[in-house]
């Protein structure tokens, strides 16, 4: 398998806004992130992806932009995002930013022009539709609710937005669109940045014919069979690529709702003729249900196994997988696949950290999640910022859905603001986020949860992703080794291997409170086995193990 430095990588993700406030307004800023490269060249990871820093109005926390070559007033000037570039650089970690090219801000130049008139050069820019009988030209449904179709009175015509009202779609049909968005990224290229993570980039081809979808429980039809891996995507990633991204040494990753295993081989396909990997959710959705995410329900180990080890297995040797657990989308792991007790916090942080990283691809670290951030004891609907759970929380209620007591739950859990408070740098007021007011509430819990008392404390999860971080970059078998799931049908322990020429891992991760028994694989010699790593005090194998609560082994052996 071809060697690359972004197989080799491990990815920060910065959530800008709730990262580090460095002018004290309440809003974090690229002048924070540069005061804090120090933490992240000790953390060890080698690349930052910067989530939305451009032009915005900000009705979609920056996935709304205004303008692709300006930086957003609250995060600072391109002045200060140079300086945050050369500071990254002189430390070694490279920079990777948001690339949001399915749709545009209404404040965008191009839409101001656009819905002017009918007959105006940036008409085509969008997709606009007549009503269809005095209506919406299909039955769609917007992925942060309501319908995808917005009306505006001074054409006349529909235009299409599967998020926000404010983010219409960019016609990606228009030979004009892509070249412009082509030209945009060879811009930033030339800046000095080494990649893009590109937001729902499976959905920037849209089924021409629009039909309408299968009715769901909101009373709005499902797009996803029209819109995501749509007819023409891949013809368009390939000619993103040959234009600009093979001009460059990058990292390329792309979100891709509804992405299949077989989609996933074109998208990422080692030949390098479109992105380098994608994100797929296929494992984040397994607690899904009916309600699209609200709901409490538990994701079942075995689901998880089977979804993980399917992707593990098919993608290798044909394509490239990412990892990740948590990024701005996702609420916090440690209180969804964990235990966010005292008792238990720091120790099931420190396995879910193990099962994941020691797996085969490039992991991505969300801000936060190296301490073993929780979610958020949120007090009422106000304390809420995210545009999707405060629609869905109106939607489902007012619709008799879901009881607001009930929703109130369900957002307490699911929420994409409970990753977008402000990163727990210490003690002090505020979590040393700011001196000012911040812009979404502080988890309470920042006294005991914070990154000052972890970076001097040897013991903490920090240090573990610390360790983590070190083992994948000494031993090629994590990066490039193949994998093996043990014991699928077992409902408490995760356990698998990874092998490579004449070296075997034997991961072993407890996922429940209570201790479990474990027996050695019959192929596997206590004897000749090496403890990597382990969140409880080394142990030396034996045949027969009582596993302690979310414990976590690795096992390096010679084959």
């Amino acid at each position: 398998m071809k060697k690359t430095w972004w197989k080799e990588s491990v990815v920060y993700q910065i959530y800008p806004r709730s990262f580090c406030d460095s002018n004290g307004d309440g809003i974090g800023d690229l002048g924070g992130i540069t005061e804090k490269m120090d933490y992240l060249k000790e953390l060890g990871i080698d690349v930052i992806w910067l989530s939305p820093v451009y032009e915005s109005p900000n009705d979609d926390n920056g996935y709304d932009i205004s303008n692709y070559q300006g930086i957003m007033k609250e995060f600072g000037t391109m002045e200060d995002f140079d300086r945050m570039l050369d500071a990254a650089h002189t430390h070694g970690i490279r920079i990777v930013m948001d690339l949001v090219v399915n749709h545009t801000s209404d404040e965008h130049p191009w839409f101001i022009e656009s819905r002017k008139s009918k007959d105006n050069p940036y008409r085509n820019y969008y997709i606009w539709k007549d009503p269809k009988d005095g209506d919406v030209p299909n039955n769609w449904g917007s992925c942060f609710g309501g319908s995808a179709w917005k009306y505006d009175e001074t054409t006349q015509m529909y235009f299409l937005h599967m998020f926000s009202q404010k983010q219409p779609d960019l016609n990606w049909e228009n030979d004009t669109v892509r070249s412009e968005i082509f030209q945009m990224m060879d811009w930033w290229c030339q800046k000095g940045i080494d990649g893009f993570r590109m937001d729902v980039i499976s959905m920037i081809s849209k089924d021409q014919n629009f039909p309408d979808g299968q009715l769901k429980k909101t009373g709005y039809g499902d797009y996803g069979p029209y819109v995501c891996n749509g007819p023409r995507v891949h013809e368009y990633l390939q000619e993103m690529n040959q234009k600009v991204l093979s001009k460059y040494n990058l990292l390329t990753v792309g979100e891709c709702a509804g992405v299949t295993v077989d989609e996933a081989k074109k998208y990422a396909n080692l030949e390098g003729s479109e992105l380098n990997m994608v994100f797929q959710f296929e494992h984040m959705d397994l607690d899904g249900g009916e309600t699209f995410k609200w709901n409490e329900q538990k994701i079942c180990l075995t689901d998880l196994k089977a979804t993980l080890s399917k992707w593990q297995n098919e993608l290798y040797g044909k394509a490239w997988n990412s990892l990740y657990w948590c990024n701005h989308d996702q609420p916090r792991i440690v209180s969804r696949l964990g235990n966010d007790s005292d008792k238990y916090r720091e120790i099931s942080a420190k396995m879910l950290a193990t099962c994941l990283h020691m797996m085969q691809g490039t992991p991505y670290i969300y801000q936060g999640e190296e301490l073993g951030m929780t979610n958020v004891p949120f007090q009422s609907l106000d304390d809420f910022r995210d545009i999707e759970s405060i629609n869905a929380y109106h939607e489902y209620t007012q619709s008799g859905q879901i009881a607001p007591e009930d929703m109130m739950r369900y957002l307490h859990y699911k929420s994409r603001d409970n990753a977008r408070t402000p990163m727990q740098w210490n003690n002090t007021a505020n979590a040393g986020f700011t001196t000012g007011t911040p812009w979404i509430m502080v988890n309470p819990n920042y006294p005991k949860i914070n990154a000052k008392e972890q970076v001097e404390r040897p013991d903490s999860i920090f240090h573990y992703y610390q360790k983590l971080i070190k083992l994948r970059k000494a031993h090629e078998i994590i990066v490039y080794g193949s994998y093996q799931l043990l014991l699928p049908d077992d409902p408490n322990l995760y356990v698998y291997t990874r092998e490579l020429a004449e070296e075997k891992l034997l991961v072993i991760c407890n996922f429940t409170d209570t201790r479990q028994s474990f027996t050695l694989p019959s192929d596997c010699n206590p004897d000749q086995m090496h403890c990597l790593i382990a969140n409880y005090p080394e142990r030396v194998p034996e045949k027969q193990m009582l596993l302690n609560p979310y414990e976590a082994l690795v096992y390096q052996t010679k084959i």
